[in-house]
């Protein structure tokens, strides 16, 4: 299962959705998807300093004083998140 722990300075992404095989799993894309694409807006389309790390299986993503245009693609991507965990409820815990 995909647990994401959305709090005020982080957000952490960890585990595997176990969905499909490796490869092929469409849940744990989809949130990897997400997570990418919110590191590369921060950092590309803000003036915001991020810090993160991620590997297969886990992502850490460190915050403080986010701009609006910063908080408006946090909320994008919880928005996706949301997405995914009611779609596949099994995969995907929001905390």
């Amino acid at each position: 299962m995909i647990v994401i722990e959305v709090r005020k300075d982080r957000i952490t992404v960890s585990g595997h959705a176990q969905y499909e095989a490796s490869g092929k799993d469409i849940v744990c894309a989809g949130v990897t998807a997400l997570v990418t694409t919110l590191i590369d807006a921060i950092t590309a389309l803000t003036n915001d300093k991020i810090q993160y790390e991620i590997m297969p299986g886990w992502a850490d993503i460190h915050f403080r004083d986010l701009s609006e245009e910063s908080k408006l693609l946090v909320d994008s991507f919880f928005l996706g998140v949301c997405n995914i965990a009611n779609e596949f409820p099994d995969h995907v815990r929001i905390m």
